[in-house]
């Protein structure tokens, strides 16, 4: 039960950081690109990767804050189902290209966001 309560309190932490950030960056960039929800699931992409790799290397994260960090908080930071509809939005819209940058951008990005964590968290 414990990990359960983890999870639901790092999710809400997460979704309220998601909610700050994708605001922030969609009130700058504009609306015409999906831009927070890119840059979101970069970020959770590089701190899952930091933070598996950390707790792999050095034993200093404990299960339990591995749960609360990994499916609470990036769970509820990264944004798939949103980053999938709004692809979709951007192709009924009949915006093929920038639907495919999002496609393309986003998934090469996140892999390449969670080796550079994954690298970070050898390093430190």
């Amino acid at each position: 039960m414990e990990k359960y309560l983890l999870v639901f309190l790092g999710g809400g932490l997460g979704a309220m950081a998601r909610y700050g950030l994708s605001g922030l960056i969609h009130r700058y960039s504009g609306a015409e690109f999906p831009l927070g929800t890119m840059i979101i699931n970069i970020l959770g992409s590089i701190m899952i990767g930091l933070v598996m790799s950390m707790s792999e290397r050095y034993m200093a994260i404990t299960p339990n804050i591995r749960v609360f960090l990994t499916i609470g908080i990036m769970g509820g930071f990264t944004t798939f189902s949103s980053f999938s509809y709004e692809t979709m939005a951007l192709l009924q819209g009949g915006q093929l290209v920038a639907a495919s940058v999002n496609v393309a951008g986003s998934v090469v990005c996140c892999i390449a966001g969670a080796w550079a964590g994954i690298l970070l968290g050898r390093i430190i």
